[in-house]
């Protein structure tokens, strides 16, 4: 089941389900209200698609998760997975803009699965894992790369606004372990890899991450990017593909 959230006509923010062409309207957040439908459709072509869910507490990012991953940072850094929070108000949804700061050095995007947490959870079990996830959508984890260096820590550089995108839905009915994930910029690939070649696999992801902070719902998790060239510039269009959650798309923008 995919979940949209949109507004449509000047309307407040609506929960629908993705029906072929229509969103079937949910009265209320389904996350915590259900699916009751209103009887309402609204034709997707003419909604605004928005963030799918505005975390209420944290994202927590999962940085070092492939193979590879670490070809970004100098020789002798770490290499095994490593947790990281960026503010819910890094958030934006599909075709907003990506605004880029006006710092000196590469900003990155970094295409992910995120895991959207649908129940409070604390030192869960990777076994239990599934019992607190209620969806999955895309997440961009764009990275002002040369400033996280050299800062040498990671809230900075990841922790901009708008520099998390999500959407265009939330899928409930995926099977995360094998799941493709492709990036392009213009139109030409950038990265692509699998979720089966995770370093953490997503019940151990939310083990790990559950043992440090308790998770509220709504909080997504960003379960990590593959290697590839990675840099993008005011202008540039970013398309991320995952599975059958969709496409998720945005422009970088200078920031005024």
């Amino acid at each position: 089941m995919k979940i949209a959230r949109f507004t449509s006509g000047g309307s407040d923010p609506q929960f629908g389900i993705v029906d072929d062409e229509d969103l079937v309207v949910v009265a209320g957040d389904p996350m915590f209200q259900g699916f009751e439908t209103t009887g309402e459709r609204v034709p997707l072509a003419e909604a605004k698609l928005l963030a799918p869910v505005i975390p209420r507490s944290k994202i927590v990012g999962i940085g070092l998760n492939y193979a590879g991953a670490e070809g970004l940072l100098p020789a002798g850094s770490r290499t095994e997975p490593v947790i990281f929070l960026k503010p819910n108000t890094a958030v934006i949804g599909p075709n907003d803009a990506i605004q880029l700061p006006p710092v000196p050095g590469r900003v990155i995007h970094e295409g992910e699965l995120a895991i959207v947490i649908g129940a409070v959870a604390k030192r869960v079990r990777a076994e239990d894992a599934d019992d607190v996830i209620f969806g999955y959508t895309i997440a961009n984890d764009v990275t002002a790369i040369d400033q996280m260096l050299e800062d040498g820590q990671w809230a900075r550089a990841k922790g901009y606004d708008t520099f998390c995108p999500i959407g265009p839905f939330i899928e409930t009915e995926i099977d995360p372990r094998g799941v493709p994930i492709r990036t392009l910029v213009d139109g030409e690939e950038r990265s692509s890899g699998h979720t089966r070649d995770l370093v953490l696999s997503i019940p151990e992801i939310v083990e790990m991450v559950s043992d440090v902070w308790t998770l509220l719902p709504g909080d997504l998790i960003l379960t990590g990017s593959s290697p590839g060239h990675l840099e993008i510039r005011a202008g540039q269009r970013v398309e991320i593909e995952i599975g059958n959650i969709g496409r998720l798309v945005n422009t970088a923008r200078a920031r005024a």
